[in-house]
């Protein structure tokens, strides 16, 4: 059996994601909008990239 981890390729965009949300609740309560939207945007896409990564990674 080969002994691959589970995080092949999708490590970093949890962690990435986790960061931007952070960033876009900090900057929310700061009042600025236009920044929060963006890291929002930012953060939802780097949770859906993990979720693909996660799911292609167990089916192999």
């Amino acid at each position: 059996m080969l002994d691959i981890p589970l995080q092949i390729g999708g490590g970093g965009f949890l962690y990435w994601a986790i960061v931007f949300f952070v960033l876009a609740i900090i900057a929310a309560a700061v009042g600025a909008r236009g920044v929060a939207g963006i890291s929002m945007e930012i953060a939802r896409i780097f949770v859906l990239i993990f979720i693909i990564l996660a799911v292609v990674a167990l089916l192999l």
